[in-house]
């Protein structure tokens, strides 16, 4: 099938306000399992399939999908090419990776990019939609696996007397914001971090919200990234 045709708009569309998907992959069978775990929820929409990043990044100069599922290994162009591409020219397009396995080859190459979450492509289906709502919603998707596995890319990519990198100091937190920063590490989202501290989760937004301005970044992602970089969370070896 000529990818021009590939590339198309599905028509079946189930409501305009779904979350519009676009999934890339160059496996054929992992595309049809994600089609069939899309169409089959409510409130998201499979709105086209790509087989590499040259194609993605073609789909999205005609199109608007809020969310991408990117896999990382791709003929012609791999994932981490593309969501540069896309997260730069197309800022409203939010790019979840999904692998086969969590690598550090595209792990944080990945996130650096501009991925608002990583999964593993073995994920159950309810955390594959999960992990698309929590990108769409403007939070971030990780993993409790990869998270331990970008803490663990990044103090070694960082290896040095300080676990803070030249040119940055250490910032001051609270108690608290350690221990919001803790939990993000083990893979928690809002609700749990508000339930495992016994606090409400407008409580656990606002110290992360206070965390971020600290750190001067945007996404949970980066927070964890700047976090494992001051040494500040800690491996979990389960």
């Amino acid at each position: 099938m000529p990818s021009s045709h590939r590339l198309a708009l599905i028509t079946t569309l189930k409501n305009v306000s779904d979350i519009q998907v676009l999934t890339v992959d160059n496996e054929p069978l992992m595309l049809q399992a994600l089609r069939i775990i899309i169409d089959a929820a409510p409130g998201f929409s499979l709105m086209g399939e790509a087989t590499n990043g040259i194609e993605a990044v073609n789909f999205c100069a005609g199109n608007s999908p809020d969310v991408i599922l990117m896999d990382m290994q791709m003929p012609r162009m791999n994932g981490v090419e593309a969501t540069e591409i896309i997260t730069t020219s197309y800022p409203d397009i939010s790019v979840l990776a999904i692998t086969a396995f969590s690598s550090e080859e595209f792990l944080v190459p990945a996130l650096r990019a501009g991925a608002a979450g990583y999964i593993i492509k073995d994920s159950e289906p309810k955390e594959i939609l999960d992990a698309i709502r929590a990108v769409f919603d403007g939070s971030a998707a990780i993993s409790p696996s990869v998270s331990q596995d970008l803490i663990k890319a990044i103090r070694e990519a960082h290896e040095t007397k300080s676990s803070v990198p030249e040119g940055m100091t250490r910032i001051p937190l609270s108690e608290r914001e350690l221990q919001i920063l803790r939990l993000l590490a083990r893979g928690m989202n809002n609700p749990e971090i508000a339930l495992e501290m016994h606090v409400a989760e407008t409580t656990v937004k606002a110290h992360l919200g206070r965390v971020m301005a600290k750190f001067g970044v945007r996404d949970r992602v980066q927070t964890l990234i700047r976090a494992a970089q001051f040494g500040l969370v800690e491996l979990h070896m389960d």
